[in-house]
């Protein structure tokens, strides 16, 4: 062997030696200066305190911290001058170890390296007057300045280990409490020029994080695990960081920042995810938000980010910033489920600065959101929802879609559609009450082009039709409208005034208002729309409550709401009647139709009529005044398939015919009269008329004027009044003035048994009258000669009989 390492070996042989001696001296020392040791570790700790710190016991350790020199203290106790009146105990220590320089024991100054901690408690407490038992650090005492070259260096703790560790921080004045359970903290301390760097692993379990207890705690009863690294500079700031760190079942990355606004007690937490389920996140936060976010649910794993800051110290709330990324989920709400979202969600509580990190105060962003509600794409470029006690939100909405999509939304209670297209732009800002929107502000546009659309209540078929809804401030606008049903082609104009307000609260007071054109409208098409079709009412009832469905309300709308139409139609058909240069003005309320200031042109004629459609619970209600002027008598009666009539038909009439009627009826669903319905009066002229075959005269001539033409009666002029009721038509006295006969007429004319008419004949033949032209002449030459005094009336079978006036005598003129 070299004898140079022969004597280094000697060397290091001698300096083990003298570590080993150097020990089992201190030791001794300690073993023999117990008392002394104590008082001065106790003196050391007890520095700068305004408290106690209390040591039960103190042995010397061997082998723990060799080479250094270890101390096993024994409940150790740190309390402040306060404890008394609290009773909360700042650190409770059974087991507490701690590492000395061994050379400092020999000059009367201890220097710690190295602390473990086992089976302890910790609790900082904050009574309600802001008083700590943290003050207990708070005494103020100058330390002697150092002269230069003289002394050892400063204390310094490299090493530090807890097991078994309570950590309570208590603030009643804040409302805050932080309660952790550590299972094991051990790590190194390494002291560079300025400042600290440390590296350790943690296990803890967070029983409360709470901010403020009345809203609950942040990731309560979770697991943390993970290695961290932190370092610490001269102004207080540290800084904290773990690349995987695992709180609960998921990973996250943290990066954070303590004291950062030169306050011990300030913080700034960055944490990341990349994958954790909707029911995982939400048991992170305080329970006032995780109440929320429970109630809905995203069903594929989000990617979240999270700022949390504020103060340990501080009152209120941390501020909260979290970002979520959601990707082709499907999300359930209290209200309803979309499928295949895609969305940046982002949530913070302090929407507006300076008023607080509160519910009140909060915001859910939802940023470029995609997705599908019953097969109806969708998209919301920012969709807001603020405040979280009175929720509103608030969004632009954007949708283009087939519009058969529409089915599975709205079911088949109104429209049921089928082919076209639906472009939607809506901005909307409203009120979230139990989940629903609730009286939404809404400005943009709903378009539909080239669709089949069947009106669900009315059985109204339109095809190839389309429409645009514009919602402007808080009116409704309807433009360039084209509605197809069967044969009919309608444009259509329309608007709602304040339509947003009375949609909701007050569905009975809104008025739509259009202008209708049309070249060709089939009425019989449109009929059941105006008559209600299978939708009656029972009773007079009040309008339902805004139940916040938008669908369920449509419904209600449509139902209560009434509609004020004028009409201009080319050319309308009415199953027979034809009619052109037609206008209307229409009023739709929730039980009946009002017709007014309707005008048209019809079989050479002119026609003036209003009137009503009231809905019934059996039967719809036609009332109608009509002016008739100058038409085509045969062609007027034909149209309106002879009003019910069955003897005095359009085959019976001739001439131009003038009246003003009042009259009532039944109407069915599809528009037609309901046979023997007709109830009212009729003022008639007739002008260059004719009877042409009419049976009840025609059979009195059999019996009394064979030898005349009375099959075809020329009448110059015929005026007469008629009530009508039901089968029941009454004849107040005419005459009538014809080219085969003259005849006074008077009775009831019945459509089944109950005919009974008195019928005044004179035989002359008026013939020879043609040529006189003065009527006071012609008065009386009318009843020259024998007048027959006839009775119509029909028998037990409905048959009429004629025969000679029973019921009085009547002499002839």
């Amino acid at each position: 062997m070299p004898k140079w390492l022969k004597i280094s070996l000697k060397v290091f042989a001698g300096l083990i030696l003298l570590v080993f001696i150097l020990i089992v001296g201190v030791m001794l020392y300690v073993t023999y200066n117990k008392d002394k040791v104590l008082k001065m570790v106790s003196a050391e700790l007890n520095q700068n305190l305004d408290g106690q710190v209390t040591i039960g016991d103190l042995r010397p350790q061997f082998f723990k911290g060799f080479p250094q020199f270890s101390l096993e203290l024994k409940n150790v106790i740190i309390r402040d001058r306060k404890f008394a009146e609290h009773h909360h105990t700042l650190l409770d220590a059974k087991e507490f170890y701690v590492s000395l320089n061994a050379l400092s024991l020999i000059t009367g100054k201890a220097s710690i390296k190295r602390i473990d901690i086992q089976d302890a408690s910790a609790d900082l407490y904050t009574d309600s007057t802001g008083y700590s038992n943290l003050n207990i650090f708070s005494k103020n005492t100058k330390k002697p300045k150092k002269s230069p070259g003289k002394g050892g260096p400063p204390p310094e703790l490299q090493l530090f280990s807890f097991t078994g560790l309570e950590l309570r921080i208590d603030d009643r004045l804040k409302k805050k409490l932080f309660f952790f359970r550590v299972n094991s903290l051990n790590g190194r301390m390494d002291s560079p020029d300025t400042g600290w760097k440390s590296d350790f692993h943690l296990d803890v379990m967070a029983k409360s994080m709470a901010f403020n207890t009345e809203r609950g705690s942040f990731i309560k009863d979770k697991t943390i695990t993970g290695d961290f690294s932190a370092a610490g500079n001269d102004d207080g700031r540290i800084d904290l960081k773990s690349d995987v760190l695992n709180i609960g079942p998921n990973i996250f990355k943290l990066d954070a920042v303590f004291g950062a606004n030169k306050h011990p007690a300030d913080f700034a937490i960055h944490l990341t995810c990349d994958q954790i389920s909707w029911r995982q996140a939400s048991q992170l936060v305080a329970a006032n938000i995780k109440n929320k976010l429970d109630e809905y649910d995203i069903s594929k794993p989000i990617a979240i980010t999270a700022r949390i800051s504020g103060s340990f110290g501080g009152g209120g709330d941390p501020f909260l910033y979290i970002t979520a990324k959601v990707s082709e989920s499907k999300v359930t709400t209290p209200a309803v489920i979309l499928d295949n979202c895609s969305f940046n969600g982002i949530f913070t509580n302090n929407y507006q600065n300076g008023k607080g990190f509160t519910d009140d105060n909060s915001v859910i962003h939802l940023v470029k959101l995609t997705g599908s509600y019953r097969q109806v794409p969708f998209s919301i470029d920012t969709g807001s929802i603020i405040n979280l006690n009175k929720t509103i939100a608030t969004g632009n909405l954007r949708a283009n879609f087939p519009v058969s999509d529409l089915n599975q939304l709205m079911g088949r209670n109104i429209a049921h559609f089928g082919k076209g297209l639906a472009d939607v732009y809506l901005k909307y800002r409203g009120d979230v009450v139990n989940y629903q929107l609730n009286k939404p502000y809404v400005e943009g546009y709903i378009n539909i082009k080239n669709a089949d659309i069947t009106y669900v209540p009315d059985k109204l078929k339109l095809v190839n039709s389309s429409l645009s809804l514009n919602f402007i401030k808080s009116d409704l606008v309807l433009k360039n409208i084209r509605l197809q049903s069967g044969r009919s082609v309608v444009t259509m104009e329309g608007r709602v005034k304040n339509f947003m307000n009375l949609y909701y609260d007050d569905p009975e007071k809104m008025l739509l208002t259009w202008q209708i054109s049309s070249p060709q409208l089939y009425l019989g098409e449109f009929l059941s729309f105006f008559s209600g079709g299978t939708a009656r009412p029972t009773a007079k009832k009040k309008p339902a409550a805004n139940s916040g469905n938008a669908i369920d309300q449509l419904s209600n709308v449509l139902e209560k709401g009434s509609a004020e139409m004028h009409l201009n139609v080319a050319r309308l058909n009415y199953f027979k009647f034809l009619a052109t240069d037609v206008h209307a003005d229409l009023l739709t309320s929730e039980d009946a139709v009002m017709i007014k200031n309707v005008g048209l042109k019809h079989a050479g004629g002119f026609l003036k009529l209003s009137g009503a459609i009231q809905k019934g619970s059996d039967l719809n209600k036609l009332s109608l005044k009509t002016t008739i002027s100058h038409v085509d008598v045969s062609e007027f009666f034909s149209a309106f398939d002879n009003f019910g009539l069955r003897d005095f038909t359009a085959e019976n009439l001739k001439g131009y015919l003038s009246a003003k009627t009042q009259i009532t009826a039944g109407v069915t669903d599809d528009g037609h009269i309901v046979k023997n319905s007709i109830n009212g009066s009729l003022d008639v002229n007739l002008q260059d008329g004719a009877l042409i075959n009419f049976k009840p005269i025609y059979s009195v001539g059999k019996f009394a004027f064979p030898f005349r033409d009375l099959k075809n009666i020329r009448i110059k002029e015929l005026n007469a009044r008629f009530d009508v009721n039901g089968d029941m038509i009454r004849i107040y006295p005419l005459k009538l003035s014809s080219s085969a006969i003259n005849m006074d007429v008077a009775g009831v004319y019945d459509l089944s048994k109950g005919t009974d008419l008195s019928i005044d004949v004179p035989l002359r033949n008026p013939k020879k009258d043609t040529t006189i032209t003065d009527q006071e002449k012609l008065d009386k030459k009318r009843y020259k000669g024998i007048v027959l005094h006839l009775q119509a009336k029909a028998d037990s079978t409905g048959k009429i009989k004629v025969g000679l006036h029973k019921d009085s005598k009547k002499e002839s003129k």
